[in-house]
């Protein structure tokens, strides 16, 4: 067989559909499991909420799945897991637990974490996988909700070349981007520097919001203007006008992006850094977690900002 001929083969062998256990079906996880069936995958779900898989399925009435009792159970009968769960505790449990995705996960199994967690257990869980022979990948997300439900996200990838390479042909069903970052752990470190950058525009967004409004300027104008120079950003174009409207409810939520400024915080002091304008914005999202925002998109750090000299 010819080189091009057997690269054909191997490419053709990556894109046989799967059994692929699907653990954790929130706001991201759940659009990523219908791209996966709606890519000929056949999918295993499980949710420590039973009711999120309820809906799932009421929402997704022409997918056909399976459903686990527990990870384990999830993990046993696929060829590929993938996690998106909430923190480095839930990850831990349904990864490394009693009943957990590597106690039952096959030999040369692949497992994908999607969850934004610490670069410390990343590098813990790849550990665990190489003792396992299992190829294991970091690749926490960028793009939010709305890169979720059209398949668009960009994936920050840790691990081993060939566990990313194996993985590839399956994220592809969900991302447009897909980067391979460095070894175990690198992929959420990236997600730390995004997740810094992200905070950033979105503060400095809502203090040139509210300028604008104490001005008593034509918000739409001024979006106009300003929306095609070096100002311009995601966040201005999806988040202007609906910062006009005084609505967040949707979108990136506080109470995640504490989460996530916090684990980048804690691997700064880790590395001798210190990050002063992030600690301020953490607080910052701090204080709409007390007027009742936690559950609202991160723009919301508008409400924090005094209305004086408004109408």
């Amino acid at each position: 067989m010819s080189e091009t001929e057997n690269s054909a083969a191997t490419d053709a062998k990556a894109l046989e559909p799967k059994t692929i256990a699907m653990i954790g079906l929130g706001v991201m996880g759940g659009p990523i499991a219908r791209h996966l069936a709606h890519a000929g995958h056949s999918l295993v779900l499980y949710n420590r909420t039973p009711a999120r898989i309820e809906r799932w399925q009421a929402a997704n009435p022409d997918i056909a799945v399976a459903v686990a009792g527990n990870a384990a159970e999830a993990a046993e009968q696929a060829d590929v897991v993938i996690t998106c769960v909430g923190n480095d505790d839930d990850l831990a449990e349904v990864v490394l637990g009693p009943q957990g995705v590597f106690s039952t996960l096959h030999e040369g199994g692949l497992f994908i974490d999607h969850t934004t967690v610490s670069a410390r257990i990343a590098r813990q869980i790849a550990v665990e996988a190489r003792d396992k022979h299992v190829l294991c990948v970091d690749a926490p997300m960028t793009g939010a909700q709305a890169g979720a439900e059209k398949g668009t996200l960009t994936l920050m990838c840790g691990g081993r070349a060939n566990a990313v390479e194996a993985a590839k042909p399956v994220m592809s069903a969900y991302a447009r981007r897909i980067v391979h970052i460095g070894k175990a752990g690198t992929g959420q470190a990236t997600k730390m520097v995004n997740q810094i950058a992200l905070a950033g525009i979105t503060a400095s967004l809502a203090e040139a919001f509210r300028l604008a409004q104490a001005e008593h300027l034509d918000l739409e104008k001024v979006y106009e203007a300003i929306s095609g120079g070096a100002a311009q950003s995601w966040q201005m174009d999806n988040r202007w006008h609906t910062m006009a409207e005084d609505r967040y409810d949707f979108g990136f939520a506080i109470d995640w992006m504490r989460k996530d400024l916090g684990l980048a915080l804690d691997e700064g002091r880790g590395l001798g850094l210190s990050f002063p304008t992030t600690a301020l914005l953490d607080q910052l999202f701090a204080d709409v977690q007390a007027m009742g925002g936690g559950r609202q998109d991160t723009s919301a750090i508008l409400r924090r900002l005094p209305k004086r000299g408004l109408r």
